[in-house]
């Protein structure tokens, strides 16, 4: 069961949420299996005021709504996959960040008030779903890289267009990592969480092998078969990010994030490097993903 804010016609069942009150749709939570919370706006855009309004409300509200409908269930989901974001570590490339060393951001010196208010939304989201009173349902949050699909209009189909234009060169120095996960890799990282009754708290969902900027995108070409990717300095790319209605932070902030909790407990990564996964996006098609087994409320 997928809530869903518009009534598009799907190949899957769906019920009618507003994404910030609970509604008729928590009849579909009491009795689940498992809760997925991944809902939130987008972050590919300007952040003026009312989007920033936006971007943080959209996660808060709908955290605590889903919160709310577990609390109140008469037979509480087992578990509650909670979506968080990467982007909460720190700007480094030092060394990586795992569950348990890796340095929360925000508090860097000299990184732009952007880059510190998507930090405040990734605290902020965290602590609605731990506010939740939850006491029979397991919480994990999800705190993902970049997912990398070969779905039109996703990450990886925008990287392989800029790259296909001979524009996919270093931007900046090169040396900010990059943290990603295949999309398969997300999925399975999912179903092996919904598995591990003993799993509960913050886990890293993202490739064991982060990589440079630069590096990244040299593989990138590879894959792609693109000869020549033309640089970019900060400058051309903050009048680039403006002209697109972005901001520069999901280019030039380091992420270098490593699932330690995943490998610890014997995870297994289907595409654990980026070369292999960006040949394997390149070379697929996008497809209507399959009914699952298991009986759950997807959000």
């Amino acid at each position: 069961m997928v809530l869903s804010r518009g009534d598009a016609q799907v190949p899957w069942q769906t019920a009618e949420w507003d994404g910030r009150s609970v509604g008729p749709w928590a009849s579909h939570v009491d009795g689940a299996d498992v809760v997925i919370n991944l809902a939130g706006r987008s972050v590919n855009c300007r952040y003026t005021a009312r989007n920033r309004r936006e971007i943080l409300d959209s996660r808060i509200e709908s955290t605590r709504a889903i919160g709310d409908a577990i609390a109140k269930a008469v037979r509480a989901p087992r578990l509650w996959l909670q979506s968080s974001t990467a982007t909460i570590y720190a700007d480094r490339t030092d060394v990586p960040n795992d569950e348990a060393t890796g340095v929360i951001g925000g508090d860097e010196p000299g990184v732009p008030e952007t880059w510190k208010f998507s930090v405040e939304v990734a605290r902020a989201w965290e602590e609605a779903c731990n506010a939740a009173p939850t006491p029979r349902t397991r919480k994990v949050l999800l705190r993902s890289a970049m997912i990398m699909s070969s779905d039109t209009g996703g990450i990886f189909d925008t990287l392989r267009t800029i790259v296909r234009r001979g524009l996919g060169g270093k931007a900046g120095s090169g040396r900010q990592y990059v943290s990603w996960i295949h999309e398969r890799d997300f999925v399975g990282a999912l179903d092996w969480l919904i598995e591990r009754e003993e799993i509960a708290g913050v886990v890293n969902v993202a490739s064991p092998n982060p990589l440079p900027q630069a590096e990244f995108m040299a593989d990138l070409r590879r894959a792609v078969g693109a000869p020549v990717g033309l640089p970019a300095t900060n400058w051309m790319l903050e009048v680039g990010a403006f002209l697109m209605g972005t901001e520069t932070e999901l280019i030039l902030k380091s992420r270098r994030v490593v699932p330690g909790r995943l490998l610890a407990n014997g995870f297994v990564f289907a595409f654990p490097r980026w070369l292999e996964a960006a040949n394997d996006l390149t070379a697929s098609r996008t497809g209507t993903p399959g009914a699952g087994e298991k009986i759950g409320c997807g959000l």
